[in-house]
C-alpha cells in the first residue's frame, strides 16, 4: 500500500476487466487505498455497490466501516467493523481497523485488545504490531512501544515509517546512537516524506556532527520541495529548491541552520540565498536571517532580498545543484 498510485491503478484496471460484477474479494483492500487517498466519492460509490451485492459479507462491512471512518463518524465505523467480526472472527483487517478507530476515540484499552486479537489471528500483520506500538507511545510507555515497533520493523524492514517509529522511541528513551541508526535506516529506505531526514539532522546537531546535519537538511528541503511545490522539476537547482519549498517550522529551522553552516565555511553567497528565503517568514528565524544578511553585507558585498531572488540570483550557489559531500548515510 506504500505505492498507492500503482496499487490504485491496478485495482481500477482489474475492476474494469472483471466480468463478474458480484465479485467482492479484495475490495476491502481497495477501500483501504481509497481511504488513504481520502477519495470520499469513490469510497462512497464502492460502499453502496458492496451493500447492493451482499451486505452480509465481512468485506462489505469493512468497506462501509472505512467510509464512516473517513467521514469522522468513529462510532459507526466501529459498529460496522464489529459486524464484520461477527461474520468472521478471524478477519484480521477488521480487528486492526477497529483498533485504529479506538485509538482515535482515545479508548486505549479497547484499542490494545483489538490489536492483540489481530496479531493472535495473524502474527505477520505488521499493522497490528505498529498499532500496539502507537497505543503504548500514546501512553508514554516508550519501552513497550519500542518492543512492538521493532516487531513491525522486522516484518517491514523496507518501510521508512517503521524505522522512524523505532527512532522516535529511542530518542524518547535518550538512546541517541540507537535513534541515529534507526533514522539512518529510514533514510536508506527512501523516506519520501522527509520525516527521517529532519529528525536525523536534529540528532546530528545535538551530537555536534555539523556536516552530516547539513547534508540531512539539504536532503530534507529537496524532499519537501518535491512534495509541496506546485510544479517541481527533476534535478532541481539549489535556487529552485530554496525558492520553491513550502515553509513551515521545520523548513525554516533547516534554512537558518544551513545559512549559518555555509557562512562558517566561507560560502557567503550560498548563505545569503538561504537567508533571503527567510526574510518574509513570520517566525523568529526571520530576525536571525536579517542579522546574518547584515553581517554578510558588512563584508562589502550586496545580497538581494526575497522579492528579487525569485527573479534570479547571481553568484556562488544560485543556479548550482545542492553542495555535495563525501558523507553517505549508513544502511
Amino acid at each position: 500500500l506504500r505505492e498507492l498510485e500503482q496499487a490504485l491503478q491496478w485495482f481500477q484496471d482489474t475492476q474494469a476487466k472483471q466480468q463478474d460484477r458480484y465479485y467482492l474479494d479484495h475490495k476491502d483492500v481497495y477501500s483501504n487505498i481509497l481511504y488513504v487517498k481520502e477519495d470520499r466519492v469513490a469510497l462512497s460509490h464502492l460502499a453502496q455497490e458492496a451493500v447492493i451485492i451482499d451486505k452480509y459479507r465481512p468485506e462489505t462491512c469493512c468497506i462501509v466501516g472505512n467510509y464512516y471512518s473517513l467521514k469522522q463518524q468513529r462510532q459507526k465505523a466501529v459498529q460496522y467493523f464489529q459486524r464484520a467480526l461477527k461474520l468472521d472472527r478471524a478477519y484480521t483487517s477488521a480487528w486492526t481497523l477497529m483498533g485504529h478507530e479506538y485509538v482515535e476515540l482515545k479508548q486505549t484499552e479497547q484499542a490494545m485488545e483489538a490489536y492483540r486479537r489481530a496479531v493472535n489471528v495473524s502474527p505477520k500483520d505488521y499493522r497490528a504490531w505498529y498499532g500496539l506500538g502507537q497505543t503504548y507511545e500514546f501512553l508514554n510507555m516508550h519501552l513497550y512501544a519500542l518492543f512492538y515497533y521493532n516487531k513491525a520493523a522486522m516484518l517491514r524492514p523496507y518501510d521508512a515509517r517503521m524505522w522512524c517509529a523505532v527512532g522516535q522511541c529511542f530518542s524518547a528513551l535518550l538512546k541517541i546512537p540507537d535513534a541515529i541508526r534507526a533514522y539512518e535506516r529510514a533514510v536508506a529506505q527512501e523516506d519520501s516524506e522527509g520525516i527521517a531526514t529532519q529528525k536525523l539532522a536534529a540528532l546530528y546537531r545535538q551530537e555536534g556532527r555539523q556536516e552530516e546535519a547539513a547534508q540531512c537538511y539539504l536532503r530534507h528541503l529537496e524532499l519537501r520541495y518535491l512534495v509541496t511545490s506546485q510544479a517541481p522539476t527533476t534535478n532541481p537547482t539549489l535556487d529552485a529548491i530554496v525558492q520553491g519549498v513550502a515553509l513551515e517550522t521545520v523548513e525554516a529551522e533547516a534554512l537558518l541552520f544551513l545559512a549559518q553552516y555555509f557562512r562558517s565555511h566561507g560560502q557567503f553567497d550560498t548563505a545569503a540565498l538561504f537567508c533571503s528565503r527567510l526574510v518574509e517568514y513570520p517566525g523568529p528565524e526571520k530576525e536571525h536571517a536579517k542579522g546574518l544578511l547584515r553581517d554578510l553585507r558588512s563584508r562589502g558585498r550586496r545580497y538581494p532580498t526575497r522579492s528579487s531572488t525569485t527573479a534570479g540570483i547571481s553568484g556562488e550557489g544560485a543556479g548550482a545543484p545542492p553542495p555535495q559531500s563525501p558523507f553517505q548515510f549508513s544502511p
